[in-house]
């Protein structure tokens, strides 16, 4: 492959997942029923276990 087939395919790529991204951004939903991607330390405190403060 040469490499201005290489940075072609690298530069459509990231130029497509910026477009999903933006078209994904505008969308007017008040409310994202999925979780977020990151989400440590959120959620209900554990009942039992070392961590539980208990």
């Amino acid at each position: 492959m040469s490499k201005t087939t290489f940075r072609l395919i690298t530069t459509s790529f990231w130029l497509l997942v910026v477009v999903l991204v933006v078209m994904d951004s505008l969308q007017d939903y008040p409310y994202r029923p999925e979780p977020a991607p990151i989400a440590w330390g959120s959620g209900q405190a554990a009942s039992g276990g070392h961590c539980s403060g208990r």
